[in-house]
């Protein structure tokens, strides 16, 4: 989880600085990419953890 949220902060530090700062664009597209990855490595860990037993 905590992967998750450290994806998620740089996602958003790099989003405002690549909107803010006149073209830094690239790190705006960047900060969406590390935001869609954070989404995805949530999701594989969410689904590995439903439907089994751990015993």
């Amino acid at each position: 989880m905590s992967l998750f949220l450290l994806l998620v902060l740089a996602a958003v530090i790099l989003g405002i600085i690549g909107v803010v700062v006149e073209g830094l664009f690239y790190l705006l597209i960047i900060g969406v990419v590390v935001f869609l990855a954070a989404v995805l490595v949530l999701g594989l860990r969410m689904g590995r953890r439903t439907g089994r037993n751990p015993r």
